[in-house]
């Protein structure tokens, strides 16, 4: 069966009731662009597997990339051997990425060894007191650490590749999870012309990593719904009352309700307001307070969930309305349309092939010649919330960004399309508001396609 349809059943059979958590729905008030046809949901609205019923899709969607994915990046980045070492609560963070669930640690030593073949394809080996199983295959098992170590070089000496990546990097820390005494163990049991074949797999790693596969992209727009229909449900009077609850009561609902939901948060959400009197200056990075939320309020807030394997980063604005309101004034209305004009712009000068710092460069100029006062600071995102790949742009530098921001933008990788516009506003005397976006995405080669849509109208708190 192809992994789609499986992943498919997985989540229908959610829908028909294997998973159902009892809060009542809620109508939401945000929408997304006309052309994209679809309302933001409440959580409530999403089939969300059980911690149980989510391993079969990962394990399918792993299997599908070492299959499938793996073979193409090692002969695209000219690797004949991949090894992934890890200590038990010192695991390589790339490990994880790896292994079939349900895995919690490396079990004491674990030593992965991914050897390509003349036909294309990869072995995947282990060197393990403990096999792992499926997928891979146990080259050596049982007996000491010594024994194991010399199994390794062993093993590596039988295969004679012409190179040995290793996960050592200055630059990326998703590629440098390999530690310095493992590295010197690795020495100690390889003969010196081996020794020399050693290279940085850093840009395999990075590949991996940020490469969605098919059935990956099918399940992701799933996913950032649940992140957004969560956040829909903290903007609304479920959870705010005015002049009564504070952002951090908001914030705390967002952790607790993705705990609720069983779906892991990798930073604590948070939420701040705007306010009439509270200065933003053009030079202000973040303009925000914590405090009681009152009517008339902007809110905005930044969470980030992962679930099958796969993070989310979004953040999104409200407005508390006035008792003898009915919509939010216009003048915020057009602020939210110039931050969607600045994402049009962001997203239209993604191509494939140039980097990082190409598109935050040409953004700027586009922005700036349409009188856009914007700062952009977009990121990979995939197995990990800040995930390796191009760089655009960073909060504290909207300058180049030596090495990430020179990556080169690949087809089917994901990012968190971010930054923020200031524009004044009338009905606040001109003063200068902040709407930060933030919202999930994919490159398929041609375009930016939004995996849930994005933010084009305020959440309204009555």
């Amino acid at each position: 069966m192809h992994i789609r349809n499986i992943l498919m059943i997985a989540l229908a059979l959610a829908a028909l009731g294997v998973v159902a958590f009892g809060l009542s729905t809620l109508s939401s008030v945000q929408a997304d662009e006309p052309a994209q046809g679809r309302v933001i949901q409440n959580a409530t609205d999403f089939a969300i597997l059980p911690p149980r019923a989510r391993i079969a899709p990962e394990n399918d969607m792993l299997t599908d990339r070492l299959e499938n994915l793996l073979p193409q990046l090692m002969e695209e980045q000219d690797i004949d051997m991949w090894l992934v070492l890890n200590r038990e609560k010192a695991e390589d963070p790339i490990y994880f990425t790896l292994v079939p669930q349900p895995t919690f640690a490396a079990r004491r030593t674990t030593m992965l060894v991914f050897n390509r073949l003349e036909d294309g394809t990869v072995e995947r080996l282990t060197v393990n007191r403990y096999p792992l199983g499926a997928p891979y295959e146990a080259a050596w098992q049982g007996g000491s650490l010594d024994e194991q170590w010399q199994a390794l070089g062993d093993l590596i000496v039988s295969k004679n590749p012409n190179n040995i990546g290793i996960n050592v990097s200055r630059e990326w820390s998703a590629a440098d999870g390999l530690s310095s005494s493992l590295h010197t163990r690795l020495l100690a049991v390889l003969p010196e012309d081996y020794q020399e074949r050693i290279v940085s797999a850093e840009n395999l790693v990075v590949r991996w990593t940020e490469q969605r596969t098919e059935a990956e992209l099918s399940v992701y727009p799933h996913i950032v719904g649940i992140a957004r229909g969560v956040i829909a449900e903290a903007f609304s009077s479920r959870v705010i009352t005015p002049g009564v609850t504070t952002t951090d009561d908001v914030a705390w609902y967002l952790r607790e309700r993705f705990k609720e939901l069983q779906l892991p948060i990798w930073f604590m959400p948070y939420v701040t307001f705007q306010r009439p009197g509270i200065t933003c200056e053009e030079d202000t990075p973040f303009c925000g307070e914590s405090g009681v939320i009152q009517r008339g309020d902007l809110l905005h807030t930044d969470v980030g969930i992962c679930y099958l394997k796969l993070c989310t980063d979004t953040q999104e604005m409200a407005y508390v309305l006035k008792a003898d309101e009915d919509d939010i004034p216009q003048g915020f209305k057009d602020a939210l349309r110039t931050g969607n004009r600045w994402q049009d712009i962001l997203t239209g000068e993604f191509v494939t092939g140039r980097t990082g710092n190409e598109i935050l460069f040409a953004t700027h100029e586009k922005a700036e010649a349409e009188g856009i006062l914007s700062s952009t600071y977009t990121h990979p995102i995939g197995f990990y919330g800040h995930a390796p790949g191009p760089t655009i742009g960073m909060w504290d530098n909207q300058g180049a960004t030596p090495v990430q921001g020179d990556w080169r933008l690949y087809p089917n990788t994901a990012y968190a399309i971010e930054g923020n516009i200031k524009q004044a506003v009338p009905e606040w005397d001109n003063q200068l508001v902040q709407v930060m976006m933030e919202q999930s995405a994919y490159f398929d080669g041609e375009r930016v396609v939004y995996l849930a849509g994005r933010q084009t109208r305020w959440h309204l708190v009555r």
